[in-house]
């Protein structure tokens, strides 16, 4: 476009304007709810997550190790990474699994042959049945949530909210986030959906309750 042509146009724009009335000034009244937290809120996480098509456990703290083990046996886990400060009592009731502790070190090819990770959770959201990873504390970088086909993943009941901006308010923006809702998945036009196209075929949820 010319620069005559710009100038035409928004002469006509504002000559179109000249006799609009001016803008209001009053205030747009903010009284809409800000939370929706649920009465059963990790119940309704559950169901959210459930209705991904992932797989959730409620298990009490003290069982978590054995759900681990018992979830690295239901998916056939014989390679499982974790990142380098995952807690050693996750793990410890896993028997038959290479357990690989990530440093740093393993590249994407390793990952790849890798059949599971198990990593912890920044936050859950209830409203939307979403994990959040923000490679902090038992999460590893980015890449171990992304390459195996399993993905383990600890959620504790006291990192999960009830919406997203509750969740945002728990979040540094700095830092690497990502959003988790259920295994990876896309479909064709004929809308046959595929899982496992862009991460993890499989997303394993085990919500730790206070025993």
């Amino acid at each position: 476009m010319s620069d005559a042509a710009r100038e035409e146009i928004l002469a006509r724009i504002h000559g179109a304007l000249a006799g609009a009335p001016a803008r209001s000034s009053a205030e747009v009244p903010r009284g809409y709810a800000r939370s929706r937290t649920p009465a059963d809120l990790l119940g309704h996480f559950v169901e959210r997550v459930l209705d991904y098509r992932a797989i959730v456990d409620r298990v009490p703290e003290v069982d978590l190790p054995a759900a681990v083990a018992a979830a690295c046996a239901r998916h056939g886990v014989q390679t499982l990474v974790t990142p380098a400060d995952t807690p050693a009592e996750w793990t410890k009731e896993v028997t038959g699994v290479d357990v690989v502790v990530d440093r740093g070190q393993l590249g994407t090819d390793e990952l790849d042959r890798a059949d599971g990770v198990l990593t912890g959770a920044a936050v859950g959201v209830a409203e939307t049945g979403t994990v959040v990873l923000d490679s902090g504390q038992s999460q590893g970088r980015r890449a171990l949530s992304l390459v195996p086909d399993v993905h383990i993943c600890v959620v504790r009941a006291d990192q999960v909210v009830d919406d997203v901006p509750a969740a945002v308010g728990r979040l540094r923006p700095e830092r690497p986030l990502t959003w988790i809702s259920g295994p990876s998945a896309t479909s064709d036009i004929e809308l046959d959906r595929v899982e496992g196209v862009h991460g993890p075929r499989t997303l394993h949820v085990l919500l730790a309750e206070p025993s």
